[in-house]
């Protein structure tokens, strides 16, 4: 079961250059994944969250390229809210580690590398059905 310490910031080399600066992104390098998929999320309205969900088994590396936002992580235990304001910081979310993204600055961008392509059977939306997944309810054994 994923926890809150598996996920982790990552930090992408940055060029810097008086035309402007310069990160990349490699698979199984800086990104600890093969990188299956790329998506981004924009004209989000300032201050808007976007509902939570975990996923079976696939990782994700979550940038803020423009403004800013908040990734709230959850393991069914713990929580903890991450900022992200900078396009070369990334935060890894693996996989059965529920997040909501909120916050939103105007203006900002959301770009999300995912390890797998997209799979609608793989996302857990329910918060009830993730805690039943990451702690289920114990069986009472009688005699």
């Amino acid at each position: 079961m994923a926890r809150l310490a598996d996920s982790k910031l990552i930090k992408t080399p940055v060029i810097r250059d008086s035309r402007g600066n310069l990160s990349s992104v490699e698979s199984n390098q800086n990104i600890p994944f093969d990188i299956k998929r790329v998506f981004y999320l924009y004209d989000i309205p300032g201050g808007a969250l976007r509902e939570g969900h975990a996923h079976h088994k696939l990782n994700q590396v979550i940038f803020a390229i423009s403004g800013s936002f908040d990734v709230v992580l959850d393991d069914g235990f713990h929580s903890q809210k991450v900022h992200l304001n900078r396009p070369y910081n990334g935060l890894f979310v693996p996989d059965l580690l529920w997040r909501e993204l909120e916050n939103f600055s105007s203006g900002a961008t959301c770009l999300v590398l995912a390890s797998e392509h997209y799979d609608a059977a793989d996302y857990i939306r329910s918060y009830d059905e993730y805690v039943n997944i990451v702690n289920p309810p114990k069986t009472k054994i009688t005699k």
